[in-house]
């Protein structure tokens, strides 16, 4: 009987203000999109680390013919000079941070370029002797490069030393940056629902204030007359959060991997898996919402 009152009394607080609840799902709908965003953009970013700093190395590019760099003033590199990086190389302090060390000469390097400009008109004028032999060194940890570069940067021969983490810490920084954007307005949008389900929870308690009246008369406990309220806002909310969590897996099952994942095969993308890891925390942020603003509302609104 207790039961069917209280469903009886929700429907009535939804039919009633149908319109704020739309808006209530809605919101919740766009916040929790923004929340689950920014969770899957950390994930998405945890699997490219775990990948692709794996596979960072060292680069260190020996001096061509046509270098202006200060330790190329010699010219093109000689064997003596070569000899005496890998000697840098294999010293105590630095061989442990090296896990493999590869040679390759300019006609490698310049084969490379062929193989990946040759439909550019401007790359025919590009010879052997522009290209730079280099030293590629897998390490046995990424974070180690400053270990490599220190021993090898500014010895005679030696033009530049790249660390590929560096470009890769740049696509995390934008990405971070974007994490902290959709946290942004994540935050926003999540301040705009509780203001919403707090105005729709005070509006259904004063169009209903005088059987609220009634109850308390007969002797209803505070948690049964506030009951249905509390669960309208969760109702919306929860709807709202269900929304996010089939709008994140749409966009990640249709958008990342159909669309990107067919045109760039090398990232290793976030899957529909990682969106039902998400999707828990959704529920409960919604679940939250709904209390929060059913403890701030109704403690005024249903005093009689």
């Amino acid at each position: 009987m207790r039961l069917r009152f209280i469903l009886s009394e929700i429907g009535i607080g939804l039919r009633r203000n149908l319109s704020m609840t739309i808006s209530v799902v809605l919101v919740t709908f766009v916040s929790l999109t923004f929340v689950g965003a920014a969770g899957l953009l950390q994930l998405q970013i945890g699997k490219m680390k775990d990948q692709w700093y794996d596979r960072v190395e060292v680069s260190i590019f020996l001096c061509p013919a046509t270098s202006s760099a200060p330790t190329c003033a010699g010219g093109v590199v000689t064997d003596a000079q070569l000899a005496d990086i890998r000697a840098a190389l294999d010293a105590p302090e630095v061989a442990p941070a090296i896990e493999e060390v590869f040679y390759e000469t300019q006609e490698q390097a310049f084969a490379s370029f062929q193989d990946q400009f040759q439909d550019q008109f401007w790359a025919s004028v590009v010879t052997v002797d522009d290209m730079n032999s280099s030293l590629r060194i897998k390490l046995t940890d990424p974070t180690r490069y400053d270990v490599v570069a220190d021993v090898v940067a500014g010895r005679p021969g030696v033009e530049t030393v790249e660390n590929q983490r560096e470009l890769f810490d740049q696509v995390f920084l934008v990405l971070n940056r974007a994490t902290l954007l959709a946290a942004g307005l994540a935050a926003v949008m999540l301040l705009a629902a509780v203001l919403l389900i707090t105005t729709t929870i005070r509006l259904s308690a004063l169009s209903r204030r005088r059987e609220t009246g009634i109850m308390r008369l007969v002797g209803a406990s505070t948690l049964f007359i506030q009951l249905p309220f509390m669960l309208e806002g969760a109702i919306a909310a929860t709807v709202g959060a269900v929304l996010a969590v089939a709008g994140l897996w749409f966009g990640v099952d249709v958008v990342v991997q159909d669309w990107l994942g067919a045109s760039l095969t090398w990232i290793p993308y976030v899957s529909s898996r990682e969106v039902w890891t998400v999707a828990p925390l959704l529920v409960v942020v919604a679940i939250l919402l709904a209390g929060i603003s059913s403890v701030v509302t109704l403690s005024r609104y249903t005093k009689v």
